[in-house]
């Protein structure tokens, strides 16, 4: 990603077919979709691509039990079918979870009623994964299990992935198709004509320059801040923004080969604990955000001990204290809201698309769902511009690597090509290609190498410390401290990749250093 001959194609070109705003998951889709038809499509992104809720979410590429219970049926349907789609063509990046759900006496939903819920589930993914564990079975895979009440469990198959990889991955092709895509630069403001939106002024934050663009068609992907663009247009508010909030544990302390779903002690809702990255990802919560969306979510106390409750009950005899997080993160959702007096958890999780003076919002949904979210506004978007009408789900939604491993690639550890392939598509090989003597080696207990962090800086747009540490990789998670362990060796690379000075390095580290604090630590309770 050259940002520079980015900017410089951008300010100079005629007028493009489509222009995206936002670089989440659902702006990455889109542009994807419309580079494929033979769109001419550029995506801004006003902060880094996925630094809003694609990099915040719970990891799950799921169909979404919960969607059986809302009665949401083509919501689920949707999932189901998009999760297939996923695992079969972003193999390694998307791969199957094997989920557990223990089911005890008092239970609200027992062993008929989630049975019956999970053959609903298989009948759409077309292929039986669910099985019931007696509870013997169970405590024999997870021994740790509090074993009151327990009658056994629903064993499933759903997938995760490593969202903002995802987001980066379907950049990577929707440039590698033409498609122009830039971070940290925003929407101004909306140029309008008699017939309604036609191109954005765009600023760009590293500069402070701003400059006209003008499209055929302007569509709105900001997520969770979509009503803000919207609302320049003197429209109402569309959304209920809701914090979901997570913990990272060692995997040594909360040992799960799969995922665990299981219900909190004093409301009941659902909280899960499932492995990522070699770690034991914990979530999540579901309130009303009410704070400044411009300012970055974090956990709060109440939030960390809400989890740490769950846990302690659900797995008693781990002894499991605030001492054994290394991290957290929140994400806020831009939920549709339905306008009834509902707890968060009870709203819908369908996406919205909106034509508003000739701009196309879209909003809501949920990371499984993104591509055919991604169609339907595009098929939108061809009212505008026809070649866009075009777009299907026809071909595969990543380009599928060959089935032999590159040349280039062989030789290095077992996992790593596939990783690389999944990850970097087309640029795999240059990843290899760029790294030092020493950086073909794993950092700490990651699955990372050095020269991922190099290729990043080099190739991927990096422009903050965060960008590096939080999305490109997602060392500042994995690690303690946000991996300030690692800060000392990463100085090297990361100043003769971006030409930053000793100043600007010392910069960054404090400007990384608040936002790993505030944003990803462990809260600290409340004065008495």
């Amino acid at each position: 990603m050259n940002r520079t001959l980015d900017l410089a194609t951008l300010r100079g070109n005629p007028p493009l077919d489509l222009l995206v705003l936002g670089g989440g998951v659902t702006g990455a889709g889109i542009a994807l979709e419309a580079a494929r038809v033979g769109a001419r499509v550029a995506l801004v992104e006003a902060h880094d691509f996925a630094s809003g809720t694609s990099s915040r979410s719970s990891k799950l590429v799921h169909g979404g039990l919960r969607y059986l219970a809302q009665g949401e049926f083509g919501l689920l349907r949707e999932s189901v079918h998009e999760r297939t789609a996923l695992l079969r063509d972003s193999h390694g990046l998307v791969s199957p979870l094997r989920f557990v759900l223990p089911v005890r006496h008092g239970d609200k939903r027992g062993r008929r009623s989630l049975g019956v819920g999970l053959a609903i589930y298989d009948a759409l993914a077309g292929a039986r994964s669910r099985q019931w564990l007696d509870a013997a079975a169970l405590l024999q895979q997870l021994p740790m299990l509090a074993p009151q009440g327990l009658q056994g469990g629903w064993s499933y198959l759903d997938a995760q992935t490593d969202d903002a990889r995802l987001v980066l991955r379907l950049l990577i092709e929707a440039r590698g198709l033409g498609a122009l895509t830039l971070n940290y630069v925003a929407a101004a403001e909306l140029l309008r004509d008699g017939t309604g939106v036609h191109g954005a002024t765009l600023r760009d934050a590293l500069s402070g320059t701003c400059f006209d663009v003008r499209a055929r068609c302007v569509i709105n992907a900001t997520g969770v801040w979509a009503d803000g663009l919207r609302g320049t247009l003197g429209r109402a508010p569309k959304l209920r923004p809701l914090r979901g909030s997570h913990l990272l544990l060692p995997a040594w302390r909360l040992p799960v080969a799969q995922a665990v779903a299981f219900f909190h002690p004093d409301d009941r809702r659902p909280v899960f604990a499932l492995p990522w990255e070699g770690m034991t990802l914990v979530g999540t919560t579901d309130l009303d955000h009410h704070e400044d969306l411009a300012r970055e979510p974090g956990i709060t106390y109440a939030e960390l001990d809400y989890l740490l409750k769950a846990l302690q009950a659900e797995f008693p005899t781990l002894g499991l204290a605030e001492g054994d997080v290394v991290s957290s993160y929140a994400g806020v959702r831009p939920v549709v809201a339905s306008g009834h007096a509902v707890a968060p958890s009870e709203e819908g999780r369908e996406h919205l698309i909106l034509e508003e003076d000739g701009l196309i919002s879209v909003t809501g949904g949920k990371l499984t769902t993104f591509r055919s979210t991604a169609l339907q506004a595009l098929q939108r978007a061809g009212q505008r511009v026809a070649v866009l009408k075009h777009a299907s789900a026809a071909a595969p939604v990543l380009a599928q690597p060959a089935a032999a491993v590159p040349e280039a690639l062989r030789g290095l550890p077992h996992a790593w090509p596939a990783r690389w392939i999944a990850r970097f598509g087309a640029d795999a090989a240059d990843v290899r290609a760029c790294a030092l003597d020493g950086e073909l080696a794993p950092i700490a207990n990651t699955a990372t190498c050095w020269a991922e962090l190099r290729w990043a800086c080099r190739a991927e747009a990096v422009v903050h410390l965060d960008d590096l540490l939080l999305r490109r990789t997602r060392l500042g998670l994995l690690l303690r401290d946000g991996a300030a362990e690692i800060l000392p060796r990463l100085a090297g690379i990361v100043q003769h990749e971006l030409r930053w000075s000793d100043g600007q390095w010392s910069d960054e580290v404090a400007r990384y250093g608040e936002l790993i604090e505030r944003c990803h630590g462990i809260p600290a309770a409340p004065s008495p």
